[in-house]
């Protein structure tokens, strides 16, 4: 009897050891499984933020090129508008803007400046080939930098896109230009008058040099007027 119940307890252990084997090996698979199913979540997850990123990518991209063709499209109408600008910017200098003139001038002004158009431009301003076309340059001690001078016409923009740059001149660090001589009077040509007066006699240096001359040149002329009318008479 002794026997039987000394075997009966290692019985059920090894059976209990088998048991808990099988649930160490099924939940070793599960766990693979598991494993398995996280990768390919995982993957499945990088692939839909890929998709997403893509998609924002192909949303701002799309929104940048409509902007695009709308700043194209606002500046190629806005661009036929600059000369009226220019003129109102002329008028305000010269202080001509008056009366219904000058609000008819500030409300096309705030309704291009609504459309996006802003201008750009004065003296003081750092050069910059992107914004400034410099017609002139000088050279002065009083810039660190190629600096503008003169504004000669404002520039134009719309957002990032230059609709017509500022022509402007220029300084450069150095000293300051020379100035110019005055140019000298030219001295007037001696007319017929003179050249006459000049090749007349001058008189006998009594006083009645003037009367004799005049009395021999008036003769040599009445002379030349005869000699001209014989002339003519044989000819005919």
């Amino acid at each position: 009897m002794s026997d039987e119940y000394a075997a009966e307890p290692g019985g059920e252990g090894e059976r209990a050891n088998l048991a808990v084997t099988e649930l160490l090996a099924k939940l070793a698979e599960r766990t693979n499984e598991l494993q398995g199913v996280q990768a390919e979540l995982a993957e499945r997850t990088n692939d839909v933020q890929r998709l997403q990123a893509e998609f924002s990518n192909y949303k701002k991209r799309v929104e940048r090129d409509r902007q695009v063709v709308k700043e194209t499209a606002v500046a190629g109408a806005l661009s036929e508008l600059l000369p009226v600008l220019d003129d109102i910017g002329r008028a305000r200098e010269h202080g001509e803007l008056e009366g219904g003139f000058r609000q008819v001038g500030e409300a096309f002004e705030a309704v291009v400046a609504k459309q996006g158009l802003a201008r750009f431009g004065a003296a003081g301003e750092i050069f910059d080939p992107n914004l400034h076309e410099a017609l002139l340059s000088t050279t002065s001690p009083d810039v660190d930098e190629v600096t503008v001078a003169v504004l000669f016409r404002p520039g134009y923009r719309i957002g990032e896109r230059v609709v017509r740059p500022a022509q402007v001149q220029v300084a450069e660090p150095g000293p300051a230009p020379e100035a110019e001589p005055a140019p000298e009077p030219a001295k007037p040509k001696p007319g017929p008058a003179a050249s006459a007066a000049k090749s007349a006699p001058s008189g006998n240096g009594n006083g009645n040099g003037n009367s004799a001359g005049n009395g021999t040149g008036n003769k040599a002329a009445a002379d030349a007027a005869v000699e001209v009318d014989d002339d003519d008479d044989s000819g005919l």
